[in-house]
């Protein structure tokens, strides 16, 4: 399997270590990955807000440049699915709106073709499951999960609105966290926040109600017996783990929980270590995981 590779911007400057396991797991799953290294941020909506045509504009540039190696594309992070799967669309309703941004990319010698063959721009998660297979990826387990009990955060931008995000299609995409967990021999946890907003796009705005949202998907999570979370959100990621700290005393525990990314948890079942994966690098402690993985060597 062979794509283009987008991996945004968190994942370059805030979570490296996302960025680095999705390197040693794409390999080992055997999976070519080529780097898109000149495409832009998708704006996170942010830019949108106050520019629409320029963030579409941005985001055409990208598409343009993952056409030109006539592979499908692969992303990282759930808000960037959002945001590019909204201005998607938007290019694809309008042929006059998509020449006047192709316009803006002429003197790159670059533009976005709808509907052009092979191309699609796909989260890590979808690709796992609808691409490369979950009995596949079972198959290159080496070290089941079968310690672990894990609760699946998707966040807001990878589940909604359906149908901006291909559930007329794959109407599943909203359980694939679970069944890639089960895949990888790890028991899902239930709780309540799973698919909820974490509250990062107003920590800017409203502080105290972004960290209340974290530290409570925290403690249900915690409350339902979790021993980490797994999100494919970069951003999500920032605000449950980066943010935890504050989080947990805004909602009057004292207690933390891991959280990972994706790529982190395919890895460790793939027979990485935690230190290979980056897990020292986050704020919430990922001991606890290690532990739970001691004397489970990677065959």
């Amino acid at each position: 399997m062979k794509l283009a590779y987008w991996p945004g911007c968190v994942s370059r400057g805030f979570t490296t270590e996302l960025h680095g396991s999705m390197a040693l797991v794409a390999d080992r799953l055997e999976i070519e990955l080529v780097s898109l290294d000149r495409a832009n941020c998708c704006g996170a909506g942010v830019i949108a807000e106050h520019n629409q045509e320029l963030a579409d504009t941005l985001n055409a540039r990208t598409f343009a440049l993952a056409q030109q190696t006539g592979l499908g594309m692969m992303n990282i992070c759930s808000t960037c699915q959002g945001a590019q799967s909204e201005c998607q669309q938007r290019l694809d309703a309008d042929s006059a709106y998509r020449a006047h941004i192709n316009e803006a990319l002429s003197d790159e010698g670059i533009e976005y073709v709808k509907g052009k063959q092979g191309f699609e721009n796909k989260n890590f998660l979808w690709v796992l499951v609808e691409d490369y297979g979950l009995d596949r990826l079972k198959a290159k387990v080496t070290r089941p999960l079968d310690r672990l009990r894990v609760g699946p955060f998707y966040g807001c931008y990878i589940v909604r609105p359906k149908h901006r995000l291909g559930y007329e299609e794959h109407p599943d995409r909203d359980l694939y966290l679970e069944r890639v967990i089960e895949a990888l021999g790890g028991e899902v946890v239930t709780y309540d926040g799973a698919r909820k907003c974490c509250g990062f796009p107003v920590i800017t705005m409203a502080r105290d109600t972004s960290l209340r949202q974290a530290g409570t998907h925290v403690s249900d999570a915690l409350d339902q017996g979790a021993d980490c979370l797994v999100t494919p959100c970069p951003l999500c990621h920032l605000n449950l783990d980066l943010q935890q700290p504050e989080a947990m005393k805004v909602v009057n525990r004292d207690e933390s929980l891991a959280v990972l990314h994706l790529p982190q948890l395919v890895g460790l079942a793939l027979g990485f270590e935690p230190s290979e994966l980056g897990m020292n690098r986050h704020i919430a402690s990922t001991e606890w995981v290690a532990e739970r993985l001691v004397g489970v060597p990677a065959s």
